[in-house]
């Protein structure tokens, strides 16, 4: 069969779907390559991660025989196969970003928080899915995907096969601070990670004693350690401070997210920039100042 691929997102990070397709259907013998509009395709498969609003479906005629939709962008519903889901992915999709390994060891989150579509889609029980071995081939770096690995009742083992493959690790969609311990911070600290990543989504929730704690745990170690703060989803400009300067106060690096920032006001888009440009950020102690600077 002739199969065609198209990353409907874009080509700036990989879409892990189409990797493992493209894997499957080579281990059968089957041509797989991006769509090309001139060619005729048994099936052609469409994934993106991001709904319409983000990503945009390619307006033109597909010349395929079926034409396969798949990802949250489309819905929470569709599921790879298991055959395909756990076979290691076809990293030459993307040769500019070989030097690096993407997948889930885990998948769910017990949060449930509104923002989020985990839940939804994987459920609220943080579970093992995977070994590193499953898509780590040797790489210098490991993308890893989960939503909330510290969460899952495997996740000590996890890190501690992490720290034993030696490769960088990135782990993208942070980790929940609420979930630290003494046992597991040492195990994060036996991994080679460039920046740990932690949250702080809910302003109602206050997350202080917990990010002490863990610098009580970590002592005063030269690791770069940024936590999100999400803005404009039931947040005050107050509420947004607060969390910014308790977080700079306490050791950490802030980044703000800005939920559907179309929407977001304009005092929220000024201090997205003041905390994300590290430059201005750390040269002005105020947002105060940064905003008299900006008049």
């Amino acid at each position: 069969m002739n199969i065609g691929l198209i990353d409907v997102d874009s080509h700036n990070y990989p879409n892990l779907a189409l990797m493992k397709l493209s894997a499957y259907y080579k281990a059968q013998g089957h041509n797989v390559e991006w769509w090309n509009g001139f060619a005729h395709y048994d099936i052609v498969y469409k994934s993106k991660v991001f709904t319409e609003e983000y990503s945009h479906d390619p307006d033109m005629a597909i010349n395929a025989d079926q034409v396969i939709c798949g990802g949250t962008g489309y819905d929470l519903q569709n599921r790879l196969p298991d055959a395909v889901e756990h076979i290691c992915p076809d990293y030459s999709l993307y040769p500019q970003f070989s030097d690096t390994a993407y997948g889930f060891l885990t998948r769910g989150c017990p949060r449930a928080c509104l923002f989020c579509i985990v839940a939804a889609k994987e459920g609220r029980v943080s579970r093992q899915v995977a070994d590193p071995d499953e898509f780590w081939r040797g790489q210098r770096r490991i993308e890893l995907l989960d939503p909330n690995i510290l969460a899952s009742r495997e996740h000590e083992h996890l890190l501690e096969r992490l720290a034993d493959n030696g490769a960088w690790v990135n782990f993208t969609q942070g980790l929940d601070i609420r979930l630290i311990t003494a046992d597991n911070v040492q195990l994060l600290d036996a991994i080679k990670v460039p920046c740990l990543r932690f949250a702080w989504d809910d302003p109602n929730e206050d997350l202080t004693a917990y990010f002490r704690r863990y610098m009580e745990l970590t002592g005063k170690k030269k690791r770069k350690r940024r936590v999100y703060v999400l803005t404009n989803f039931g947040s005050t400009y107050e509420q947004d401070i607060y969390r910014i300067d308790t977080l700079r106060g306490m050791g950490f690096d802030p980044y703000v997210m800005v939920y559907n920032r179309a929407s977001a006001p304009a005092i929220t888009r000024k201090l997205q920039r003041w905390v994300n440009n590290k430059v201005i950020f750390h040269s002005t102690k105020h947002f105060s100042e940064y905003l008299q600077y900006r008049k």
